[in-house]
């Protein structure tokens, strides 16, 4: 009698784990679906905020590109760069830059280029500048970002390309020109990385190619 209590007991708590564990299973999985949509969403959010959607028909993040370049856009590792097109014509497409030199270390950015070659705009991504000094690069701080937009190689000309301190173009923050400095050469130099990769650019957007690579500008 209690042998057999014992193995019914046991069947019965081997049944609870697995009954258990199965729907363990199927919350994580249903919410590593959600968790997953969530994250294509905030960055599809943050792509629109430099390219709005009224200006392409197509998902910017499923027309994806391999950017890997050390020399101008400072992107050590495989990541992404984002086409906009329109009636399969690209409009705009947004890299991956980082500013080595900010004061606190590396400033991640999203930096989006018009065909033309002028700025549509540019984000923060991430970054470890001090708080209410050069944290004013976010846009949530300060406009000071937007003021790149429209912008191109030669407005202004290359020599002032730079914070004012150094008698360029644009402002510095009170207290803070590392910062501000360290964007605006990384802005200035991913255009010229869109000048000189423009045509391979180009050409994954009119094949649809969304796995293309580009190396180190070459």
């Amino acid at each position: 009698m209690i042998g057999s209590a014992v193995t019914r007991n046991g069947v019965l708590l081997g049944a609870f784990a697995m009954l258990t564990t199965a729907i363990i299973a199927a919350t994580q999985l249903g919410t590593k679906d959600r968790i997953a949509e969530q994250i294509r969403q905030a960055r599809e959010k943050a792509l629109l905020e430099i390219v709005p959607r009224d200006r392409h028909d197509n998902q910017m993040l499923d027309a994806q590109f391999a950017v890997n370049d050390q020399e101008l856009l400072h992107v050590t590792d495989d990541r992404s760069g984002f086409i906009a097109s329109d009636g399969g014509n690209m409009q705009a497409v947004i890299l991956p830059v980082i500013a080595p030199d900010g004061y606190s270390g590396k400033i991640e950015l999203l930096v989006g280029i018009n065909v033309d070659g002028s700025l549509a705009g540019v984000r923060v991504v991430q970054h470890a500048e001090t708080p209410g000094l050069g944290d004013k690069i976010e846009l949530k701080k300060s406009d000071w970002i937007l003021s790149f937009n429209g912008r191109s190689l030669n407005n202004p000309l290359p020599e002032r390309w730079t914070v004012k301190k150094d008698k360029g173009e644009f402002d510095q923050f009170t207290g803070a020109t590392i910062t501000p400095r360290a964007v605006t050469k990384a802005v200035y130099n991913a255009l010229l990385y869109f000048q000189k990769n423009r045509q391979k650019i180009e050409q994954l957007s009119v094949v649809g190619q969304t796995n293309g690579s580009d190396d180190n500008g070459e």
